[in-house]
């Protein structure tokens, strides 16, 4: 389609305007968005749908996608978890009720891991996108994975792959916000440690807040991968802290189920959850470790686990 054509389109359908956009790689960025409206209230770790048209371009390189001539005029969508920025420019915690923008934090997806599936719609054209360019908001912000039940003293651990860290720094925020004096754990894994897009951020933070702790653990840094580096330590996965027991002292806590909140965000091979009939991980995640350490998928509470997958 010609920009002659396509203009009416973006007219009718966008309703909000990129504002900021931080490149954390070439594949990961920061992205703030304004929509036109008044953002309506919202809990920490709830989602919303964001969207272009099949019309906009792609980045290159990406798989090849053939367009039907029925689809051309019509949007794509995808729900992200909304992020928050943590800090304001005045490097004091910001929450995301303070803001008039949305901030999502977004990997770039250039093609199918299975040649049989059709090629990422969405992040190919979101990754195109310069600051003043418009896209879709969806007007309804949802979801059930945020911080109902937890007391101001209770544990918070919270665990993500990737940009799983999204809704965790936004209920990071807020928890910090409000007094929570129980502590607030947010480990994060990334294949390297350019790929930690908030780490100045988070080590901020835990200056500025006694009870915060923020873990990164990265899989494809040299003292993963080469055991002459001095430095070595192999691959570390939160599967492993866990079952070792080694996460437990290096939060000095014992995240016992009686006190303690859990939150999976990210890869479904971390999260570990298989449903009825499902077949079975090769590898355990997270979920049935905890499970086996006496944490629940029931209510809220102590002990609870609440997990959002990413793929």
């Amino acid at each position: 389609m010609s920009d002659f054509n396509v203009e009416p389109l973006r007219q009718k359908h966008y309703n909000a305007t990129v504002i900021a956009r931080h490149d954390v790689t070439q594949e990961l960025f920061r992205i703030r968005v304004r929509p036109d409206r008044v953002l309506p209230k919202f809990l920490p770790g709830q989602y919303v749908a964001i969207g272009l048209g099949y019309w906009e371009p792609r980045v290159e390189p990406s798989q090849h996608e053939e367009v039907p001539e029925d689809k051309r005029s019509k949007m794509v969508l995808r729900a992200y978890s909304i992020s928050c920025p943590l800090l304001d420019d005045s490097q004091q915690l910001v929450t995301c009720d303070q803001l008039d923008y949305l901030e999502f934090y977004i990997a770039l997806v250039r093609g199918s891991e299975d040649p049989e599936s059709p090629p990422p719609a969405l992040t190919p054209r979101l990754f195109g996108l310069s600051v003043g360019d418009r896209l879709f908001v969806a007007p309804k912000i949802t979801g059930k994975y945020n911080l109902e039940g937890v007391e101001p003293s209770d544990t918070v651990l919270m665990i993500s792959t990737g940009t799983g860290e999204a809704p965790h720094n936004a209920m990071t925020a807020e928890l910090l916000s409000r007094g929570h004096h129980g502590k607030v754990i947010n480990l994060t894994t990334a294949r390297h440690r350019r790929d930690l897009g908030y780490a100045r951020e988070q080590n901020s933070l835990m200056n500025q807040f006694p009870q915060y702790r923020y873990l990164a653990i990265t899989t494809r840094e040299p003292e993963n991968l080469d055991p002459k580096n001095p430095a070595y330590v192999g691959k570390v996965y939160v599967q492993d802290l866990i079952s070792q027991g080694k996460l437990a002292q290096l939060v000095d806590d014992p995240l016992t189920p009686d006190r303690t909140h859990v939150y999976l965000c990210g890869n479904p091979a971390m999260i570990g959850f298989v449903p009825p009939g499902g077949k079975p991980l090769s590898q355990p995640g997270v979920l049935p470790l905890l499970q086996q350490a006496g944490f629940t998928r029931e209510e809220p509470g102590c002990g609870h686990v609440r997990f959002e997958k990413y793929w």
